[in-house]
């Protein structure tokens, strides 16, 4: 084989063995130093990052504020376009609807509900009401009506009373069966709420006799019985130990029975 062809084993260079050898070791120092560069280098990526995110997050919330302003007030998906009534018996939805007078097509957030709940309130069988919304398109009415106790005689038209002595229209299946009141020409509104708190307590068998509460004044109230009967009863107070002493007292037979005071009832 010729010297020429002759295969040569690569080996480094004496100079490059010798720069490898010359290459002294990272000192402490220097491993601090580069410990330093890399632990700056972390904390400037984590800077560039936080301002990233707070970039975006603050363009997000642009984005959601501006949807949220455009479905409230510009779109057609939160639009007002019915109501729903609970709560409603002595009055129908059409009476309920035509005081409430809710506006739609519009916002449903712009639909003023204290407006609605105060035109709703007008209504006498109306005790309390509550207005919101529905989301995504209706108001909301809740309506708590007045428990009529007895049947108000005003001559030419009656009319339901309630517990508080207020009167109010109601349908006349609501008003069956419920004792009648008449109130005389020196009857005030006191004496009408007197009246209520009287036929409230009436205990059940007094009340099954009663034919009509007359009511004069707060404290001249009269039980007219089916059996033409007068009882004095005089004020609603001390109702229960009056119509104790009543039923004692109506098995005597008499025209008039006085139990305005309980502790001296007497009879003619």
């Amino acid at each position: 084989m010729s010297r020429r062809s002759r295969p040569r084993s690569w080996r480094p260079s004496e100079r490059r063995v010798a720069s490898l050898r010359r290459r002294p070791a990272p000192t402490g120092h220097e491993k601090a130093q580069d410990r330093a560069r890399k632990a700056f280098a972390r904390r400037q990526r984590a800077r560039r990052w936080l301002t990233l995110r707070k970039v975006l997050a603050g363009v997000l919330v642009v984005l959601l504020v501006g949807l949220g302003v455009y479905a409230l007030w510009f779109s057609s998906w939160l639009r007002t376009e019915g109501v729903d009534l609970v709560g409603n018996d002595l009055l129908t939805d059409k009476q309920v609807l035509a005081a409430a007078e809710v506006p739609t097509g519009g916002p449903l957030v712009n639909v003023d509900l204290e407006a609605i709940e105060k035109r709703v309130k007008s209504l006498a069988a109306v005790k309390k009401v509550d207005v919101s919304r529905k989301w995504p398109h209706d108001i909301r009415i809740e309506i708590t009506e007045r428990t009529p106790i007895a049947v108000l005689d005003l001559g030419d038209r009656v009319v339901a009373i309630d517990a508080d002595g207020t009167s109010f229209p109601t349908p006349a299946r609501a008003r069956e069966g419920l004792p009648r009141i008449r109130v005389g020409s020196g009857a005030d509104r006191n004496a009408l709420r007197e009246g209520a708190a009287v036929v409230s307590s009436l205990d059940g068998d007094v009340a099954s006799m009663v034919s009509y509460v007359e009511v004069r004044t707060v404290d001249e109230i009269l039980l007219h019985l089916r059996d033409d009967r007068l009882v004095k009863w005089g004020s609603a107070d001390q109702s229960d130990d009056k119509a104790a002493v009543l039923l004692q007292l109506l098995k005597r037979k008499a025209g008039t029975y006085d139990v305005s005071v309980p502790g001296a009832p007497t009879t003619k």
